[in-house]
């Protein structure tokens, strides 16, 4: 099932790009590109700079995750 194999972790936002997007630094320094998906609820302009956000990755590709 898609999801299963998921990496969750919290990060803040560091830039808010717009249409639901946004640079959000996870603790160990990593940075990475995140979207908020119609499921999570927010609106598009929700993530605000300095923000906390949990985070859904792949563990394919972290350079890219979803807000959850």
């Amino acid at each position: 099932m898609p999801g299963e194999d998921a990496i969750e972790t919290e990060g803040v936002v560091v830039k808010v790009l717009g249409q639901g997007k946004c640079w959000v630094e996870l603790a160990n320094g990593h940075r990475l590109l995140a979207h908020a998906t119609r499921k999570s609820g927010l609106p598009a302009a929700a993530p605000m700079a300095g923000g906390r956000l949990r985070v859904q990755l792949s563990p394919f590709d972290l350079s890219k995750g979803r807000i959850i």
